[in-house]
């Protein structure tokens, strides 16, 4: 068998069993799309065409087989009725019950749900647990609600979306803008209309009322899992590496306090408002008080305030994108000085972007790899919520890391066998085993 690098920018990557394929860029040159939406779809393009997928099976894995869009009044505190939208899309239901988050973002649209939703089926399907994906939004700023407003909208979203979800069918989640108390809300809404607690309709709830022990801290230690197997995997020196994190919400916090115990030196972080930078290492405990105190990590001493376009570009053994979709773009990929990029983020690196690290020698940990922990954690919480037997922390972070261990391992193995990059080799594998259970579950009726 020939060992194929697969940080090594090659033709060959280009061209599988002696049929070519054009880069993505090229491809989407004449379709003129944008967002994350035209990223996923160009993704899946690539993998069904590697995969020599039957074009109708091919039509049909990269549409999202449910959408449903909800306008709906809240009464605000000041007395007045303001319309918000929402969205909660399903993806596939070939392996399992959907699964995926729900965001409050102004930013949020249908085509950035239809793409989370889609790579939540390939996420699902690369750590192989049964879930098919899904994904839900509010548009709105979280921020700038009250409390009792924000509960207003989550149980009201929560009763225009009843007919959507269910513990058997689609399980919600925390996502962007929101939190396990928001998955409370949910939980007690489902639950009044159902007339007896559910637990198991949402993960990602407090522990007090069926959450599990370790699921907030899941995405951001299964990046981090993933990170040091890889160095593992490479023969590199794990000790001490330099860490850069864009983010410093949930995964990003939890990514970086990961990575200071784990012996590495967390030299800059981010948030929306800006980013700190010590060569030295940041202080992240510290940092982690200061934050929950001042909601920010602006005006923090330990270190000097950069922007987040400088972040990203620091010289580091590795980047986490932790914040949002399309942050490495082709504009920036060029200045990316760092060893590894761990996708924290929900598709935050675009296709030309990748092409541009691949070609710099930057190996790209994809996001439906890296930052599947949360999932896998959710998944665990739905189990035990279903059961009522719930499992210590120590139980759930040993099955946390068994699974990204063995994930990472499939994708890589699968990359040096194919010939491929470490995304389209995730993909791939994800793309074709949902493919798999789609054909053998045959056509109804």
């Amino acid at each position: 068998m020939t060992i194929i690098d697969p940080l090594r920018p090659s033709s060959a990557l280009l061209q599988i069993n002696g049929v070519e394929f054009p880069p993505p860029s090229q491809r989407r040159a004449t379709e003129k799309r944008e967002g994350a939406y035209a990223t996923a779809l160009a993704q899946f393009d690539r993998a069904a065409q590697i995969l020599n997928l039957d074009p109708g099976l091919a039509d049909t894995l990269r549409s999202c087989k449910r959408e449903l869009t909800v306008n709906f009044p809240v009464k605000m505190d000041n007395g007045e009725v303001r319309r918000f939208t929402g969205y909660r899309v399903h993806h596939n239901t070939a392996r399992g019950p959907t699964k995926g988050g729900i965001r409050y973002a102004p930013t949020v649209d249908l085509d950035e749900v239809r793409a989370l939703a889609m790579w939540m089926t390939w996420k699902c399907a690369v750590v192989n647990i049964p879930y098919g994906g899904a994904k839900g939004g509010v548009v709105c700023n979280p921020k700038e609600l009250s409390l009792r407003e924000l509960e207003g909208l989550t149980r009201r979203y929560t009763t225009e979306i009843s007919s959507f979800i269910s513990p058997e069918g689609d399980i919600p989640a925390p996502d962007m803008g929101t939190n396990p108390q928001i998955m409370a809300w949910i939980m007690d809404t489902y639950s009044m209309h159902r007339g007896y607690s559910v637990p198991a309709i949402v993960t990602g709830k407090p522990i007090n009322i069926g959450g599990s022990a370790g699921r907030f801290e899941a995405t951001g230690r299964g990046i981090m899992f993933t990170v040091r197997e890889a160095y593992r995997t490479f023969g590199w020196d794990f000790d001490g590496i330099s860490v850069v994190v864009q983010g410093f919400g949930n995964v990003g916090s939890i990514t970086a306090q990961t990575a200071h115990e784990m012996g590495c030196r967390v030299i800059a972080v981010s948030d929306v408002e800006g980013g700190i930078y010590n060569p030295k290492g940041l202080d992240i405990p510290r940092l982690r008080r200061y934050v929950r105190e001042h909601s920010t990590v602006q005006g923090f001493d330990g270190g000097d305030r950069i922007t987040n376009a400088e972040l990203l570009e620091l010289p580091c053994d590795v980047l986490v994108p932790a914040a949002t979709e399309n942050q490495i773009t082709r504009a920036n990929a060029d200045r990316i000085k760092a060893r590894v990029v761990a996708e924290g983020a929900n598709g935050p690196t675009t296709p030309e972007a990748d092409e541009i690290l691949m070609a710099n020698n930057v190996l790209v940990i994809p996001d439906i790899l890296c930052n599947a922990g949360g999932v896998i954690v959710s998944y665990f919480e739905w189990v035990q919520s279903l059961q009522q037997l719930f499992w210590e922390e120590d139980d759930v972070t040993h099955r946390l890391e068994r699974i990204m261990v063995r994930s990472f391992h499939d994708v890589y193995e699968q990359s040096i066998r194919m010939n491929l990059d470490l995304r389209t080799s995730a993909l791939v594998l994800g793309i074709g085993r949902v493919a798999e259970a789609t054909q053998t579950r045959g056509l109804y009726p």
